[in-house]
């Protein structure tokens, strides 16, 4: 699945990028996110909880941050597993300066399987993006 979203934040470039590099503002962005530790450099565990229709359950996995290009660009490779199924997941997020805005332009293949994807196929995208637009709507209030 690909999902695709481009965000405007009332701040400039260089604090949007210091926000999407807190894990403490990460953790507090993620929807359903229970945990979000170091695990090695820009590289986290992390453990949330989703659902999808009426299967939901806890998701265990990792959060690495690839091909760093501050303030402009990164790579996001995640992967994650539990009770109802898997996703992994690898985005590209590019950051633009429009005088004191900046926008957060992201772009991911997302892969789902078990039980979740079996019975939420048709829920996925919207739910994805749902959570996506949350947490680029907390990250704009932090930058406030």
């Amino acid at each position: 699945m690909r999902l695709e979203g481009t965000y405007t934040i009332a701040a400039p470039r260089a604090k949007v990028w210091e926000l999407l590099m807190d894990p403490k503002a990460i953790a507090s962005c993620v929807p359903g996110c229970e945990g979000f530790e170091p695990l090695g450099a820009d590289k986290y565990t992390v453990r949330l909880t989703a659902g999808i229709a009426a299967i939901s359950g806890t998701f265990d996995g990792t959060v690495e941050l690839k091909d760093q290009v501050a303030p402009e660009s990164y790579r996001l490779v995640m992967e994650g597993s539990g009770g109802p199924g898997f996703v992994n997941g690898d985005a590209k997020i590019a950051l633009s300066e429009s005088g004191t805005s900046t926008t957060v332009a992201v772009t991911a293949d997302v892969e789902v399987g078990g039980t979740i994807a079996r019975v939420g196929q048709r829920l996925l995208g919207s739910v994805s993006k749902m959570m996506l637009d949350r947490f680029f709507a907390c990250m704009a209030g932090k930058a406030s």
